[in-house]
């Protein structure tokens, strides 16, 4: 689908019509499939991603384990994606394609003349640094004092809030990688689950109940 100014407008994220002309004259939107690699850990960042569709996946790598940060959203941009472009340095995380996902990107020169310009793009900077201080606070104090078993079983409704039915399509492995665990703990604790009648365990599917 092609940007257009009625595309933008549907988001409800800015409002000033020169802003918007000038999104459509310097941004363009890239489709990315599922697995595809939006961001580098260690790159310099060149363009902004907004989500148009679809979403991202974003974390950061400790000695070969992953550790989930955030997913961004429609109508989201990464926030460590954003700080790399504010201070132009590396990209701390790695940001893939968690489906096919359609994204605006707008060159990282825009970015703070925008937000003297524009009282709609400061609002979203700002709102977008707050959002994921406060979800990033909380996937803390979760993996600070929660057990894993109630962080699996947190993972799997949020994931089934976010779409229609109550499947999540996942590895034992993928989802040992969003929580910072291992396999082995993952499997036991699903099978428990099993055992305990709250879900139901497919290939590479996880039915709540």
């Amino acid at each position: 689908m092609e940007l257009s100014i009625e595309r933008l407008r549907r988001t409800n994220l800015f409002h000033e019509v020169e802003l918007l002309d000038e999104i459509l004259e310097s941004g363009e939107i890239t489709t990315y499939h599922a697995g595809d690699t939006v961001v580098r850990q260690g790159q310099y960042i060149k363009v902004l991603p907004l989500v148009l569709e679809g979403s991202i996946r974003v974390y950061q790598t400790r000695e070969g384990r992953e550790i989930l940060l955030y997913y961004v959203t429609s109508h989201q941009t990464c926030m460590m994606s954003l700080s790399a472009c504010f201070f132009n340095d590396q990209s701390p995380s790695y940001a893939v394609a968690a489906e096919k996902t359609e994204v605006l990107t707008i060159p990282t020169r825009f970015i703070t003349q925008w937000q003297k310009k524009y009282s709609s793009w400061n609002n979203f900077v700002i709102k977008t640094f707050r959002g994921r201080y406060d979800e990033l606070l909380n996937t803390f104090e979760s993996v600070a004092f929660d057990h894993i078993d109630k962080r699996v079983l947190e993972y799997l409704h949020s994931r089934v809030a976010t779409r229609e039915g109550n499947t999540v399509e996942i590895s034992h492995q993928q989802l040992a990688n969003e929580l910072g665990t291992t396999r082995v703990v993952i499997s036991r604790i699903l099978k428990q689950f099993e055992i305990d009648g709250q879900l139901e365990l497919l290939r590479g599917v996880i039915k709540l109940k």
